[in-house]
């Protein structure tokens, strides 16, 4: 047994008191369970396996990202339990306790700079188009996970972990798009399972671009690019929730001191947007979304930082 197989398999716990009164029971996945703190260890594993399957990924090779933390830790510890060299594009954007984690891993990192420390289409792009030429350096493996549809399969054990804990009684599943891998790769476990589950994709507030709206800088890490990132699909949805980014914060807050679950602001902004569709189903109904990652991460952001 090594690190490795510590992936997956997290606690599911129900919310007790952010949870207004009348409404559906609402189910969290502790994803900071995993070893890195966060769901994206789930999908590292998935796209570094599937390149060593199709030959793409040679021993002692290097495997290149852009991301804004959680996932460069993510592959990092999958590259270091592997034998990889890990080279990783990011920005100071994102907070400082991400930085530190991917290089404490072992990854190399390379920033890109931000507007003001705000995630932006311009960022995200900008970060893409370091990475690809990075990855046209020899013995180079670029995952590319806004694109990389073996991410996708990364999540299925986890819509078979949520099937499994709630005995197959969910009716509605809420989670925040950035690459869209993990919603879609829940989702499609989910409604294979039970064709009639609501599934509902969660966004930023000022960046509404998969609702219709503009593009717009906000302060939720990890989610909203700016744009349909290429795995989205939105024939698997039932609607789209944009929560703004105060409103994810305060939630993070929220769940920390009400419940005891200390989680980030795309955890915060899944919660904002569960609890809406918890309202419209009312109290027979179960509503499962995910706590993506460890509020750890974001202990010197003003998510947590002392006043």
């Amino acid at each position: 047994m090594n690190v490795l197989d510590a992936i997956g398999n997290t606690s599911m716990v129900r919310l007790r008191r952010v949870v207004p009164a009348g409404g559906a029971a609402v189910l969290v996945k502790l994803e900071a369970e995993n070893p890195t703190g966060s769901m994206k260890d789930r999908m590292a594993l998935g796209v570094i396996e599937a390149a060593e399957a199709k030959g793409l990924l040679e021993p002692g090779g290097t495997v290149v990202e852009y991301t804004g933390g959680s996932t460069g830790a993510s592959l990092a510890l999958v590259c270091g339990a592997r034998g990889y060299r890990i080279r990783i594009v990011t920005s100071d954007a994102f907070s400082r306790e991400k930085l530190d984690q991917m290089a404490a891993l072992g990854a190399e990192l390379t920033l890109v700079p931000s507007e003001g420390g705000l995630t932006t289409k311009k960022l995200i792009l900008d970060m893409i188009e370091t990475a690809r030429t990075m990855s046209r350096e020899p013995g180079t493996h670029w995952t590319n996970q806004l694109e990389n549809e073996d991410s996708i399969a990364g999540y299925h054990p986890l819509g078979e972990e949520i099937w499994r804990q709630t005995e197959g009684r969910v009716d509605a599943f809420v989670q925040s798009v950035g690459t869209g891998a993990s919603s879609r790769g829940v989702t499609t476990v989910l409604k294979a399972r039970n064709p009639s589950l609501l599934a509902f994709a969660v966004e930023p507030g000022e960046s509404a671009v998969l609702s219709g709206g503009a593009p717009g800088p906000h302060k939720i890490e990890g989610i909203g690019v700016g744009y349909a990132p290429p795995l989205w699909d939105g024939r698997l949805f039932d609607g789209v929730e944009p929560v703004p980014t105060d409103e994810a914060k305060e939630m993070a807050r929220r769940l920390a001191r009400e419940e005891g679950l200390f989680a980030g602001t795309s955890s915060g902004a899944n919660v904002v947007a569960a609890l809406r569709v918890a309202g419209r189903l009312g109290p027979r109904a179960t509503v499962v979304t995910l706590l993506c990652d460890s509020g750890l991460k974001y202990l010197n952001t003003d998510v947590y930082r002392a006043r």
